[in-house]
């Protein structure tokens, strides 16, 4: 079977099929929607055969489904049909979770993902938790996504973001 894995990002959609080592992303933004998303992914990848999809979503999943819109994308992500879509079987978790579970080896682990945003999981026992900590208070009024996500990088410059990110850490 062949698995197309798909990461929603705030700032790209990046994909990789099963078999392959080449990964393919389009750029996503405050304009990308669910219905786009597909759309972009069917295009990259019309050359390549894969059987499922993966999606990892940037926000809360519950049985497959985003049940909040997300924070770094366009709207309508919550009551998409993503299999009938793709056509295929899908499977959607959280973008944090899903990498999480991918880097695992063993143990208990903290995953802290910095990027448009900050995904956050924990592996326990063979298991994985999405946190959500990105838009939870930190520093006053901002979050620890202000701070340790892609605009704290461009607001802070790189020497005192890798500052915060220690600290926040």
């Amino acid at each position: 079977m062949r698995v197309l894995a798909v990461d929603v990002g705030g700032t790209h959609v990046k994909v990789m099929v099963s078999g392959k080592t080449e990964v393919r992303k389009v750029a996503s933004g405050r304009s990308m929607t669910a219905a786009g998303m597909v759309q972009a992914v069917k295009a990259m990848t019309e050359d390549w055969a894969y059987d499922v999809v993966s999606i990892g979503y940037p926000g809360p999943v519950v049985h497959d489904t985003p049940v909040k819109e997300p924070a770094n994308l366009g709207v309508g992500w919550v009551g998409f049909n993503f299999g009938a879509s793709f056509g295929r079987p899908i499977k959607i978790m959280n973008d944090a979770a899903m990498q999480a579970l991918g880097s695992h080896h063993g143990g208990r682990m903290l995953f802290l993902g910095l990027g448009t945003g900050m995904g956050s999981a924990m592996v326990v026992d063979g298991r994985v938790e999405p946190m959500e900590l990105a838009h939870l208070p930190y520093k006053g009024k901002q979050t620890y996504e202000d701070i340790v996500g892609l605009r704290g990088l461009e607001k802070l410059g790189k020497k005192r973001w890798r500052r915060e990110v220690n600290e926040m850490v």
